[in-house]
């Protein structure tokens, strides 16, 4: 029994009857790997939280502001597909202890750095580190559970994003008021540094069945199958995540500020009312993973949600021309919000099945990458853009990227599962 839960050869291949044994380990690592993705989230998204303090009182523009809030994403970019390789060849466990420690020493970095240029790059080298977690804790999920248990999985696993940055939106701007920027970096320090002794202890990397050896050839054939050359679904779903993000991470670093400066809402209830909507947002994931695990399909459900992320930017930009009562632009604030997080899970499951178990690592890395490059670009440019044009403009604009990828989806008749 031990010997199923060793770590396997970088040549290993899942049968199509591989077992799923002792489903208690797998919801433990499971729940381990979710910890690791919120510690990383927090420290990714805490800059966000800042921009209220840097803006209105240390005199940065919009623009300089969000592009330091969007270092931690430029790291990650730089280093995710080597830490999914990384997890292919040698496992999720040390891929996620070993970057969740680093992602501590560069929080310590950044909880002392004196002057906008060594905080940059203390977020730049801990974002980097972080992204250990993106790839290593999906591929948990692709291990440990089976096809029509996977979508519930992924999103768990996927509330570690709103969860992360409800943890900031909650903590940060309380914390950077009352103690500067300091202050507020000591949550992320606290996270990353538990979290990386956590999983160093529990994380076990997923039982994997070895290939029969009257099967060894396919085996070969199946490892060498770049799944990016036999079709072209992983190129469109990347491209399709990068569009969906761009409202996605304009709420997410542009909705306290919004909320406060446009909707009058006190500084205290829009940290809150941010940190509710995330809450909500992770609770969504679940419910669209569990969707499409019962339609059998991740790529219907995410046109929905493409659809509904249009029309939601486009109500807000509505709300605040009308200037509506602030209950009402929290409410829809939530549910926006709720809308534009619910698609990661869908997609980064989709692109694991596709991509196969030899491929999946490298596949999650490029789908991180692809989506944080998109990320990276939305705090200076949607700054530049609500500069430019103010708040309601900029969200009619944004909502052309969701309504631009609904084409882009491909076919539920394309979907198989090579895991």
């Amino acid at each position: 029994m031990h010997s199923r839960l060793r770590t396997p050869a970088p040549h290993a291949v899942r049968s199509a009857r591989a077992p799923f044994p002792r489903a208690g380990r797998a919801w433990t690592v499971l729940s381990l790997g979710l910890g690791a993705q919120i510690s990383g989230t927090v420290f990714v998204s805490a800059p966000a939280f800042l921009i209220p303090l840097l803006h209105t009182e240390r005199g940065l523009t919009l623009a300089e502001a969000g592009f330091l809030a969007a270092t931690p994403t430029i790291g990650m970019v730089l280093t995710l597909i080597a830490w999914g390789a990384l997890a292919d060849r040698i496992g999720e466990k040390w891929v996620i202890a070993g970057g969740l420690g680093l992602t501590a020493l560069a929080a310590l970095g950044a909880l002392q750095a004196q002057g906008y240029v060594a905080l940059g790059l203390f977020l730049l080298l801990g974002g980097a580190a972080s992204a250990s977690t993106n790839a290593a804790s999906g591929r948990v999920v692709v291990g440990w559970f089976p096809k029509d248990r996977r979508g519930l999985a992924m999103g768990v696993r996927q509330m570690a994003q709103p969860l992360g940055v409800t943890i900031a939106a909650l903590l940060v701007p309380t914390l950077a008021s009352t103690g500067g920027v300091g202050a507020a970096m000591a949550v992320p320090l606290v996270l990353t540094a538990v979290f990386a002794v956590a999983c160093a202890i529990g994380v076990v990397n997923p039982p994997r069945a070895a290939a029969p050896a009257s099967s060894a050839a396919d085996a070969s054939t199946r490892r060498t199958d770049n799944p990016y050359r036999a079709s072209g679904f992983l190129w469109r779903i990347h491209a399709v995540s990068v569009l969906l993000v761009v409202p996605q991470f304009t709420l997410s670093t542009f909705g306290l500020v919004w909320l406060i400066t446009e909707v009058g809402v006190d500084a205290l209830t829009a940290g809150v009312l941010v940190g509710v909507a995330q809450f909500v947002g992770a609770i969504g994931r679940i419910a669209v993973g569990v969707l499409s695990d019962r339609m059998g399909s991740r790529v219907r459900p995410l046109a929905y949600v493409a659809i509904a992320a249009a029309a939601a930017m486009l109500v807000l930009a509505g709300l605040d021309v009308l200037s509506a009562p602030w209950a009402v632009v929290a409410v829809m604030f939530v549910l926006a919000t709720t809308i534009t997080v619910a698609d990661n899970g869908l997609a980064f499951t989709s692109v694991a099945e596709v991509a196969g178990s030899a491929w999946a690592g490298r596949a999650l890395g490029a789908q991180n990458t692809a989506q944080f490059i998109g990320a990276s670009a939305v705090g200076p440019a949607v700054g530049a853009l609500i500069g430019l044009l103010g708040f309601p403009l900029a969200f009619v604009v944004v909502a052309l990227f969701p309504a631009v990828a609904v084409p882009l989806i491909p076919r539920a008749s394309a979907e198989h599962d090579r895991l």
